[in-house]
């Protein structure tokens, strides 16, 4: 808990350091779909077709902030035409189950307010 009178914004709170990280609008789905493929790897245009209503700049710039901060790993393959990939790298695979727990607390609350 923070000392009265403290700004959270000026202190680091692992909360808003996770937000920074994960709370833009598209990187939770991008990291659901990766999680939730088989062998946590997607290629991007199947990322692209998943994550709907996301534009494919926004989805390249998602992709590579996540990359940035250790969440997924990117593979590309010298294909015609090239191929790329998207993992989840252990960083990543420890934040699921964080995830998970927030889902299902967030289920139990939705269905308490039906």
């Amino acid at each position: 808990m923070l000392p009265e009178g403290q700004n959270i914004y000026e202190t680091d709170c692992p909360i808003l350091y996770a937000m920074r990280i994960i709370g833009q609008k598209w990187k939770l789905p991008i990291l659901w779909y990766i999680a939730d493929a088989e062998n946590q790897t997607m290629r991007y245009k199947e990322l692209e077709r998943k994550v709907v209503g996301i534009t494919a700049t926004m989805l390249t710039k998602c992709l590579r902030e996540l990359e940035a901060d250790g969440l997924i790993r990117r593979t590309q393959y010298n294909t015609i035409p090239p191929t790329v990939e998207y993992s989840l790298m252990e960083l990543g695979k420890s934040l699921i189950p964080a995830l998970e727990t927030v889902y299902h607390w967030a289920e139990g609350q939705m269905t308490a307010k039906k």
